[in-house]
């Protein structure tokens, strides 16, 4: 349930380097690393096709990577398109469409030198002129990106051409000198500038193509020898609320898929593709913890668990009164029992954490505490009713006096989700001695409300995830700067009593963005700030998420994906994975 996911490079969200979680490549491994298939054969061509559902969505959002805000669409997103750099299955920064890079000596000018002969799946060349026009349009007020000044913001001006004061960054910050070399300026050093182009407004896009097809131009993505994009993949159909079908680009620069298609059908109930994998209708589902027992039993390996770098969490809304107090904040992280959440509810698929920088991030802090001193995650609920009282007294309120409080989710067909957060609901009654009131509803509509929270009171309060990538930047700066567009919950914004520490955290943010000579000074800004983040419930933080899933035994090489969606992640994995004749499989007869 992301808001967002890190895509692709991932997806893809998120949020860390995670030198721990890999398996040595090629290993058989029911907690992470590589599936192999040593004993099948592999199948004919016609049957290399994967089923990989998309879970959660009646439909995607948009295939448009400046767009992408939520992990579904960027599931989709990353098959098909890439940028400069990537991410490796060990979490490590790496040349994508570009060859290489450098870094000036005053840490202020990127230069990037392009892969030669590129191409779009179409068969025009991809030049430095594509890469220049994409981070441009990304920006350009017009797109209407709701991440691009999040990510792209260092580069220099973007922040006067996302707000219309100029009409182009090209030529500016952003430089084509030849076709194979693209440079890009930043205003000030971005120790993060790398991690920020593995997202998807870094991707690139065919110049001619969009500008031909205009606005509609991802509508076009499946017609016959379209272009747009120069990932693995290309779109062959959409259905809407059905599915999506790809098949290999034959204009890729790297090694290609051995798979000859990818379908992925979509589900608006993340448990039904659990009941499809059972019969054998998809290659790969999460696993209801209803199940799990299940799942574990089933042979060839089928059960898998990854670590991630997903978080699931509450805000609250700092320009809504009751939750502008610092002491109801604190008292309503603090009545949340996380340890039975994860026990009870999740059956230790998750863990519990008050953390912002999850496990696994550059700069995680193991001693970090909760809200008001609290260590134990099993929360304190005798220090949360006094805290709630005297935060009324200061407003001057009582619990018949005070709002009523309202919450916004979506459980996305998922029973364990209701099931958590009916607990909480409950945990926050019995203590407080109030009603509270949780709103269920689809998805995407829930991200479209979110996404309006900023700088208003259009929510007081929700329910969302993160999936991010391994630098803490995604997780701090990114979320609580001072000009986040995904400050969905108006940290620093404010006028609460302590709004001028709220500042302080964003100004140690902000040095630590900047700090390139020192990785352990960068981890300690972070560090200070994520303490008061947490002391302020800039998120009401659950848990952090194991990605806790089943492969069909006939899927060769699945990869380890520590982003948070097991397996569909990086470019390299795709020439790796194959069907074998390995059963059980999914029946693909209808997309042969």
């Amino acid at each position: 349930m992301d808001f967002m996911k890190f895509s692709k490079k991932v997806l893809l969200p998120v949020i860390m380097v995670l030198a721990t979680l890999l398996a040595a490549c090629g290993s058989s491994s029911t907690s992470g690393g590589t599936q192999t298939s040593t004993q099948a054969a592999k199948a004919p061509d016609k049957q290399q096709i994967l089923v990989y559902p998309i879970a959660g969505v009646a439909d995607l959002a948009t295939l448009d990577p400046a767009l992408a805000e939520d992990v579904y669409s960027s599931q989709a997103i990353g098959t098909m398109f890439n940028g400069l750099v990537t991410y490796n299955n060990k979490t490590q920064i790496v040349p994508d469409l570009a060859k290489s890079y450098d870094l000036s000596k005053d840490g202020l000018s990127w230069t990037f030198h392009l892969r030669p002969d590129l191409k779009f799946s179409d068969g025009t060349a991809l030049t430095s002129a594509d890469v220049v026009y994409s981070i441009d349009r990304a920006l350009q007020p017009a797109t209407k990106s709701g991440f691009a000044i999040n990510e792209l913001g260092p580069i220099k001006d973007a922040d006067k051409l996302n707000s219309g004061k100029i009409k182009t960054i090209i030529g500016d910050s952003l430089l084509a000198p030849d076709p194979q070399t693209v440079v890009i300026i930043t205003s000030k050093k971005a120790a993060y500038l790398l991690d920020a182009l593995t997202v998807s407004v870094g991707n690139v896009l065919e110049k001619s193509f969009v500008e031909k097809n205009g606005t509609s131009w991802t509508d076009h993505l499946a017609d016959t020898g379209s272009g747009g994009n120069a990932g693995p993949w290309i779109l062959q159909n959409y259905t809407r609320s059905k599915s999506l079908t790809f098949v290999p680009n034959p204009y890729y620069f790297g090694t290609k898929p051995q798979l000859k298609k990818v379908v992925m059908p979509l589900y608006s109930q993340k448990d039904t593709t659990y009941k499809d994998y059972q019969v054998n209708r998809v290659d790969f589902s999460f696993v209801p913890t209803i199940k799990l027992n299940d799942a574990k039993a089933l042979p060839s390996g089928q059960y898998r668990t990854d670590p991630s770098l997903r978080l699931s969490w509450f805000a609250m809304n700092y320009l809504v009164k009751p939750f502008d107090n610092i002491k109801i904040r604190q008292a309503f992280s603090l009545a949340v029992n996380r340890d039975l959440i994860a026990t009870k509810v999740w059956k230790d698929s998750v863990t519990p954490s008050y953390h912002i920088i999850p496990n696994g991030t550059a700069g995680y802090n193991p001693d970090l505490t909760g809200p008001a001193g609290v260590k134990s995650t099993a929360g304190d609920a005798t220090t949360a009713k006094k805290l709630f009282q005297e935060g009324l007294q200061e407003e001057g309120m009582t619990t018949a006096t005070m709002p009523p409080i309202v919450f916004e989710v979506s459980s996305q067909g998922i029973q364990d989700q209701r099931d958590m957060y009916a607990a909480i609901q409950q945990m926050w009654q019995s203590t407080f001695g109030i009603p509270v009131k949780v709103n269920d509803i689809d998805f995407n509509k829930l991200v479209k409300d979110i996404t309006g929270t900023v700088g208003n009171t259009n929510l007081m309060a929700f329910a969302i995830g993160w999936t991010g990538t391994p630098d803490p930047q995604n997780w701090m700066t990114n979320q609580f700067g001072p000009n986040s567009t995904i400050n969905l919950g108006n940290y620093g914004n404010n006028q609460s009593t302590d709004a001028a520490q709220q500042k302080q955290a964003q100004q140690l943010m902000e040095q630590a963005d900047a700090e390139v000579a020192s990785p352990e000074q960068r981890a300690k800004l972070y560090d200070q700030a994520e303490q008061q983040l947490v002391n302020d419930v800039a998120w009401l933080t659950l848990y952090q998420v194991k990605t806790v899933y089943v492969v069909k035994p006939c899927v060769a090489n699945w990869p380890h994906n520590p982003f948070g969606q097991a397996g569909i992640a990086y470019q390299p994995d795709w020439a790796n994975i194959y069907i074998t004749n390995a059963g059980p499989c999914a029946n693909t007869a209808d997309y042969q």
